[in-house]
């Protein structure tokens, strides 16, 4: 029987307080706002840290571990995956701090993105060496990349770094749509990307905005899981009535996955099938 992976984003680098207060920002909120999706049925988190004064996007390890800490000494299964994201950090140094994080500390997993994009008002720059020297110490750190692909193009590129034998089998991969500049919430282009897969690949549908909730579903029916969180919308409906939280969230993918007879899969069956280090409880 097929089991849903459950990817929860919670912070992301965009949201803030001003525009919506159910964003988690502390590592306190984040824990306490994953916390309760656990017994949704979440088997991941894709984490971004904030700074404590600021709350703008911070790269510190000090801060992932924090977070981490809180989460592991509750959820010790929980798979955790931190950012590498150059949307406002470019050099390598600050990219890749949270790979540094060693012990009980170290995230399971960290995001890969696999090519350079515009997003709205702001691009996210990752050039080819870039790419390859984040996922050169991933491997070489045992961490296992969260793949992210916003086009068949970075797919492309999944596929030589492959053949370079920098990502190994099994692949996780996350396949976002709804940007602007990007690949759009189409059954043509996520049928491409899903019929390019690598082999010994899951792979989940993000849908960010407004298509969420649409992306969600199809995710359901399609993918071997979905991501879903107040990183990638802030509002339950497309109108913009109800602001989301991340519980929210989290249940009306858990409510949809009931009605379509599909059970969430465990932290634990995540990490077996992804061939993750067990954590001992």
């Amino acid at each position: 029987m097929k089991k849903l992976i459950i990817n929860l984003a919670p912070t992301g680098m965009v949201p803030t307080k001003e525009m919506t207060v159910h964003v988690p920002v502390t590592p306190e909120e984040i824990f306490n706002d994953v916390d309760k999706c656990v017994e949704l049925g979440v088997s991941m988190v894709h984490l971004h840290a904030r700074d404590d004064i600021t709350g703008n996007p911070t790269y510190k390890k000090e801060v992932y571990e924090r977070i981490i800490y809180k989460i592991r000494e509750k959820h010790p299964n929980l798979v955790l995956v931190g950012s590498t994201s150059g949307r406002n950090f470019s050099e390598f140094e600050k990219r890749s701090q949270v790979l540094d994080i060693k012990g009980d500390l170290k995230p399971d997993m960290a995001s890969l993105t696999m090519g350079s994009m515009n997003f709205m008002k702001v691009s996210s720059v990752n050039s080819p060496d870039m790419i390859q020297k984040l996922a050169y110490k991933m491997l070489e750190n045992g961490i296992k990349p969260e793949i992210e692909i916003f086009s068949s193009g970075m797919l492309k590129f999944t596929q030589y770094l492959i053949k370079k034998e920098l990502l190994k089998p099994p692949y996780y991969i996350n396949v976002l749509v709804g940007n602007i500049a990007t690949m759009q919430d189409d059954l043509l282009d996520i049928g491409v990307v899903k019929a390019n897969l690598p082999e010994d690949s899951y792979f989940s549908i993000a849908g960010l905005g407004k298509c969420q909730k649409d992306m969600n579903i199809l995710g359901m029916a399609v993918a071997h899981g979905v991501r879903t969180g107040v990183e990638d919308y802030i509002w339950m409906d497309s109108r913009k009535k109800e602001y989301a939280t991340n519980y929210k969230l989290v249940k009306r993918v858990r409510d949809v996955a009931d009605i379509m007879d599909i059970e969430t899969m465990k932290p634990e069956e995540l990490r077996n099938i992804l061939d993750l280090e067990k954590k001992v409880i």
